[in-house]
């Protein structure tokens, strides 16, 4: 038996050789450090046997896939650890995944004194050195025994294997799981680990099934390792707009109302009345778009109609049963519908095209519970939605606009360089969800893609995510879990205008169906919202900030003159407020800076008499004295072309 190593020397044998054993014959240091083997481009257990030629690689805690094995086993510890500590609780499943593990268990929520008690309980499994033994059962020998031991949740993980499948256990002392492996060979093997954090989380991701509560971890082959880690961990919970946009007021959610219903609060609502009031004047001045305002809701007729009664039901809000009740409403998950009938309304010639309609437009889709997350998926949002009506031969360039509009916006904020982009295309294997025949996607598709390449962005393909009537370019951004979301997208549309009996004149007077680009210029104004506060941490560009500039009052005897150059300023468009607190000037210096507030302005006895402010900023510190008609001339430049400045000094220690 010959064993084609990683470095190409090649190792002989005479008889079958577990991986462990030919990780001991090449090296004791390497059996020492070894998690798994990798045969033939496939990661297995050490306890593996091999009995014919084949390439090996021995993989530690410094392989990826060898780091996944320590964490999967560490996640056995911490089963293993709840039992002891809880052991009414019931298993579920634990993996090992990307930065970790987690395991699910059907118990009460764990506080962090639990996980606290449960990592000083693992600390002793580890000590003890359990070996992991694996073995496997016949199926109604693996079903009884996890049902003597009042598992439910492996019994049906049981059951739903398939019937060739092998069933094996791990065996480590007191504890025994189903696992498919691989494993360490003993719990010695985990160096670093940390229980992060636990949420609940549905059995099998289903709303419909059981809440469960999953506990997150993580190992690291090195204690050094793991402290990077929690302290990149710390930074992520610094910037997590779940965290900072409660602490800054921004928006809040309230159990009684409802998930995926956020509150937006005065500041967070005057952030997104910003960007609105800046995406409708730039779309109605500069690009071309007409206004819009329509219902929150409609019949089932014009879902049925535009095919999203059968395509996208489960995702819409109904009120009523069709079975029950004469006229069936179901609240709008998109626009597109009824601005075909604004469209419809008069008639329209080939010379009126392109039509570019633009709405504000307040939208319902029934997400998930398990999904939702702050202002990132949520159930009610409003976004800069459009649709164009177009000829055939415009496609091309009106994609490139939307394209450019999309382009722009996210410059403007400062964003541009958080994306990628992707051409989301149909799944031919599943034609039923879609419009149209492979030839129609096969062409929709290759315009979206002409016009990507033409743009010169990297972009991915992905079968599977278009929308069931066209393809469409997805601009996507992570928020800093790393959880990638759809941000902007573009959609071409060759098929919907059939089912409207949507139509123009042609030069010739026949009747042509127009094409649809259905597009968002910035998006989800939540989404965005939340974006924003997590690139910036909440540190935003003055011209999108809810509160500007701050003007502080050296003592009570400055509050009148700080009251006019609140007024002044407020006067020419910029949001400032007055801290008329009887505190000390330090304390309110360090107040307006824990708020992130661009601009303080300090007045006293010598600004008042010199009709003066005393500037201090975020970006710059101390800016010295200026007249109050400079500085107000200086940030409404800074408010009226956007500019994002840099921050030249490190904030104050607090």
């Amino acid at each position: 038996m010959k064993i084609t190593l990683k470095d190409g020397a090649v190792k002989e044998y005479d008889s079958p050789r577990s991986v462990f054993e030919i990780a001991a014959d090449l090296s004791e240091g390497l059996a020492r450090a070894a998690c798994a083997g990798e045969v033939n481009g496939q990661t297995v257990d050490l306890r593996t046997v091999i009995e014919q030629d084949c390439a090996l690689n021995i993989l530690t805690a410094n392989d990826p896939e060898g780091l996944r094995v320590v964490r999967h086993t560490c996640s056995h510890v911490l089963a293993q650890a709840v039992k002891r500590l809880f052991p009414q609780a019931k298993l579920a499943i634990g993996p090992a995944i990307d930065n970790g593990y987690y395991y699910d268990f059907e118990h009460e929520p764990f506080s962090r004194e639990d996980l606290d008690r449960l990592e000083a309980e693992m600390k002793k499994i580890i000590k003890e050195g359990k070996k992991l033994e694996r073995f496997t059962l016949p199926r109604d020998e693996a079903v009884k025994m996890m049902e003597d031991a009042g598992e439910p949740y492996k019994v049906e993980l049981i059951r739903d294997l398939p019937e060739d499948a092998e069933i094996s256990f791990y065996d480590q002392g007191d504890f025994v799981d189903l696992c498919a492996g691989p494993h360490l060979m003993s719990t010695r093997g985990i160096k670093a680990f940390k229980l992060t954090s636990s949420s609940g989380a549905y059995w099998r991701g289903r709303s419909e099934n059981a809440m469960l509560q999953r506990i997150y971890g993580t190992a690291f082959n090195k204690k050094e390792e793991l402290a990077d880690y929690l302290t990149y961990l710390e930074n992520i919970r610094l910037r997590d707009h779940n965290r900072l946009g409660r602490e800054m007021e921004l928006f809040t959610t309230v159990d009684v109302i409802g998930q995926g219903l956020p509150l937006l609060m005065p500041k967070g609502a005057k952030m997104v009345q910003t960007m609105q009031r800046w995406i409708e004047d730039l779309e109605d001045n500069e690009w071309g778009y007409v206004r819009t305002k329509t219902p929150f809701m409609a019949k089932s007729d014009l879902y049925k109609i535009s095919g999203h009664w059968d395509h996208y039901k489960e995702g819409m809000f109904v009120l009523g049963e069709e079975e029950k009740d004469k006229e069936v409403f179901a609240l709008r998950p998109m626009t597109c519908p009824f601005q075909y009938y604004v469209y419809k309304a008069t008639q329209h010639s080939y010379r009126d095209l392109p039509l570019r309609y633009g709405e504000t437009s307040t939208l319902f889709r029934n997400e998930d519970s398990g999904e939702m997350h702050g202002l990132t998926r949520v159930r009610q949002f409003t976004i800069s939605e459009g649709h164009l009506i177009i000829r055939p031969d415009q496609a091309g360039e009106e994609l490139k606009r939307c394209l450019d509009l999309a382009v722009y916006c996210l410059t403007t904020l400062g964003l541009q360089d958080e994306v990628t982009y992707r051409l989301s295309r149909w799944d031919p294997d599943n034609r039923e969800k879609y419009l149209g025949d492979e030839q129609y996607w096969e062409s929709t598709q290759s315009k979206i893609r002409e016009i990507l390449t033409e743009y010169g962005v990297p972009f991915t393909e992905a079968d599977g995510e278009a929308a069931f009537y066209g393809p469409k370019i997805d601009i996507q951004a992570k928020n800093v879990y790393g959880k990638e979301d759809t941000m902007i997208t573009i959609q071409l549309d060759c098929a919907i205008a059939e089912n409207f009996d949507m139509y123009y004149i042609d030069q010739n007077g026949d009747k042509v169906r127009p094409y649809i680009i259905h597009r968002t210029s910035i998006g989800c104004y939540e989404r965005t919202l939340a974006w924003l506060i997590e690139k910036y941490e909440g540190k935003f560009p003055t011209w999108l900030c809810p509160e500007q500039v701050r003007v502080l009052p050296i003592s009570d005897k400055y509050e009148d003159y700080a009251r006019k150059v609140s007024a002044e300023l407020r006067k020419n468009g910029v949001l400032s407020e007055v801290d008329s607190r009887s505190e000390k000037i330090g304390f309110k210096i360090r107040e307006a800076r824990l708020a992130r507030l661009p601009y303080m302005l300090v007045v006293g006895q010598q600004e008042e008499a010199d009709n003066a402010v005393s500037v201090r900023s975020r970006f710059a510190g101390d800016e010295g004295v200026k007249p109050l008609e400079a500085f107000i001339g200086q940030i409404c430049r800074e408010i009226r072309t956007k500019e994002i400045r840099r921050e030249e000094v490190q904030e104050e220690k607090k």
